[in-house]
């Protein structure tokens, strides 16, 4: 595979949250949609909930990984620069409690930067999980998809999004890797101040700290490209070479 142009990828990540603060808030409609959908979970994957677990704790615990019953509370981008011959690093966020809001700015933003057919989308199990999440929510929002996010219907092939966990399988699909395993085993340094990812909820609905949660995010996002970096044979990039919009 030939060499990309490091300065036409676009890192991203998203933080993602239920609905709702508790199922309670939920229309009823939903709500009954959603103990539908528990249920099946619990009947294929009993390992993943015991049989005392309630559709109202599963909701608040796992409900935000779901696009049809979760909502996007921050998407953060980055990309690389050159100063010289030094790589550097810009991102930023766009999040807060208006969901349509942050996704309408996102695809003004990626329509903006992949502006030619050689650009695309860097993540960490994006093909699987945010970059379908992204469309789902902008489909129930209205949000006209970008054409860089128009894949329904397309060849594996014909989608050159780049999957950092893909990358890393090497072909091998029974495992599930991790961004934090892969920075600890490349011995990429990553901030210890971090939030863990199943704290996101807790965060934006008891603390209202959307600026923290973007702050995670970016970091994870910084995090995907230095991956990304090191799994090219390139130099990763310097903490004096790095900014957080």
């Amino acid at each position: 595979m030939a060499a990309l142009d490091l300065t036409k990828i676009l890192f991203l990540d998203i933080e993602t949250v239920p609905q709702t603060a508790e199922i309670s808030a939920l229309t009823p409609e939903l709500s009954h949609l959603w103990e539908d959908k528990f249920n099946l979970i619990q009947k294929r994957m009993p390992e993943k909930y015991n049989n005392e677990t309630t559709a109202a704790e599963a909701y608040a615990n796992s409900a935000g990984i779901y696009a049809e019953f979760g909502k996007i509370v921050c998407i953060s981008v980055g990309f690389i620069y050159f100063r010289g011959n030094q790589p550097c690093f810009r991102a930023k966020s766009f999040a807060g409690h208006d969901e349509k809001l942050l996704l309408e700015e996102f695809a003004e933003f990626l329509v903006k930067f992949c502006s030619t057919k050689e650009h695309t989308i860097c993540g960490h199990n994006i093909k699987e999980f945010d970059i379908p999440y992204i469309c789902r929510r902008m489909l129930i929002h209205g949000v006209v998809l970008p054409a860089l996010l128009q894949i329904s219907g397309k060849k594996p092939w014909e989608i050159n999004f780049i999957d950092t966990l893909e990358l890393w399988k090497f072909g091998d699909y029974k495992n599930y890797t991790s961004l934090k395993l892969l920075t600890a085993v490349f011995g990429i340094p990553t901030p210890k101040d971090d939030i863990d990812g199943s704290q996101v909820a807790q965060v934006y609905y008891q603390e209202n700290d959307v600026q923290r949660i973007a702050t995670y995010c970016q970091k994870d996002v910084l995090a995907t490209a230095q991956v990304y970096l090191r799994m090219q044979g390139q130099q990763t990039i310097l903490s004096e070479n790095i900014a957080f919009i």
